[in-house]
């Protein structure tokens, strides 16, 4: 009984630890890295465990930092969702700032000319068609290409690791290859980015030399809520923890001519447009008892994005169980009701951003699925869950945690 005793008393010990990300470790180690001219991939969402900017704290232990790249939203990852960003001089550190969502989508040639080695150090949102992954793997690309070692700091999925909750559908790269889905993975995968940094280098980008500073702590079966780690908003509109676990479901609307809360202070909370009954939206899709969403009905008027300043009438989506949710199928289905209850009025949105100025196909390239809408309405498309068992054969072997 007292081995017992003692055994659950670790066990709860190990499970209050701190949780110490990629940088915290190498912050905590004399390192050759020290020594090298180094490039940092970041933004201010990219913190140590208490809270201090990465790129401030590896300048103050010494390290060696000549520049920094920044991706979507800027350094400051406070740019508009799409919005070009320039380069610019840290106000900070005075370093150089190179945007890697401006001129160019990744770094060149010259970029690398002085610098022995990369460091990347962003934190993800855990959905495919959020941009910093698809950053990563330019800049995976490029460190091949130029014979620079990346040593990527990782940071754990704040919507979970579990592999249970994986959902497609899969990416059609054929038809679908874009900045915000650029290889085969489902819309939530349940990954780190040092895990699927990983399997890309094993399957996508030979020659790379590529080094994984290891997150500390971590039980990959817990959300952000659940553990002790610094959650900051990696960009403007994924604010909180629940609003990420919202977004690979609610980040589909953008494809649609609905507002997705943008212009509020609840992105991804909210939905709505002038045109939809919400009661009767509201009813059907309750009716759908879809586990651990809870949805009410809700009007308000947008200050920017789609319908600004006009009343919108939808929904308010507030989550009861993040484990039994599941984002990608609900987002489906919200669809599916829409364009099925005002078929005069759902359509596709043309979607501009810097990946993708003419804005078209955008919905296509959120799902990763051809003639995505017409397959929504047709209810052929919400099968979510069939990517779980293929995706954790596939990544299994690349696991860290």
């Amino acid at each position: 009984m007292m081995i017992m005793n003692r055994l659950v008393s670790l066990i709860k010990q190990v499970k209050m630890k701190k949780i110490l990300f990629g940088i915290d470790q190498l912050l905590t180690k004399k390192n050759k890295l020290q020594q090298l001219r180094l490039a940092l991939v970041t933004n201010n969402a990219a913190t140590t465990c208490k809270g201090e900017p990465g790129r401030i704290a590896l300048i103050n232990k010494g390290f060696n930092i000549k520049k920094l790249f920044s991706p979507e939203h800027g350094l400051t990852a406070g740019g508009e969702d799409g919005a070009y960003q320039n380069n610019s001089v840290d106000t900070i550190t005075q370093l150089p700032v190179i945007s890697l969502y401006g001129e160019h989508l990744m770094p060149t040639e010259e970029d690398l000319t002085d610098v022995d080695a990369v460091l990347f150090d962003i934190p993800d949102a855990g959905c495919r068609f959020y941009t910093y992954l698809w950053t990563l793997t330019y800049v995976m690309e490029v460190c091949a290409a130029y014979k620079k070692p990346l040593i990527i700091l990782d940071r754990p999925n704040p919507i979970s690791g579990n592999l249970n909750l994986a959902e497609g559908p899969m990416l059609d790269e054929e038809h679908c290859h874009s900045f915000i889905g650029r290889w085969n993975i489902p819309v939530r995968h349940c990954c780190t980015l040092g895990e699927l940094a990983k399997y890309f280098a094993a399957t996508r980008v030979k020659d790379l030399d590529l080094e994984l500073i290891e997150v500390q702590n971590w039980n990959r079966e817990k959300t952000v809520t659940e553990t002790s780690w610094f959650f900051a908003p990696p960009s403007p509109a994924i604010c909180d923890f629940e609003t990420a676990i919202l977004y690979p479901g609610m980040g589909l609307l953008e494809g649609i001519n609905v507002n997705e809360g943008r212009g509020t202070k609840k992105p991804f909370k909210i939905m709505g447009s002038p045109w939809i009954n919400a009661t009767q939206l509201q009813k059907e899709f309750h009716s759908l008892h879809l586990p651990g969403l809870h949805t009410s009905v809700h009007s308000y008027t947008a200050a920017g994005g789609l319908y600004a300043g006009k009343a919108c009438h939808g929904l308010q989506f507030n989550i009861s169980d993040p484990f039994s949710f599941c984002p990608v199928q609900s987002g489906l289905r919200l669809i599916q009701l829409i364009a099925s209850l005002h078929p005069e009025h759902c359509e596709e949105r043309l979607y501009v951003s810097r990946a993708n100025p003419s804005g078209t196909g955008h919905l296509d390239k959120l799902t990763g699925v051809y003639h995505s809408f017409e397959k929504i309405k047709r209810n052929e498309l919400l099968a979510t869950k069939v990517a779980t068992t293929k995706w954790k054969e596939i990544i299994q072997s690349y696991l860290t945690y």
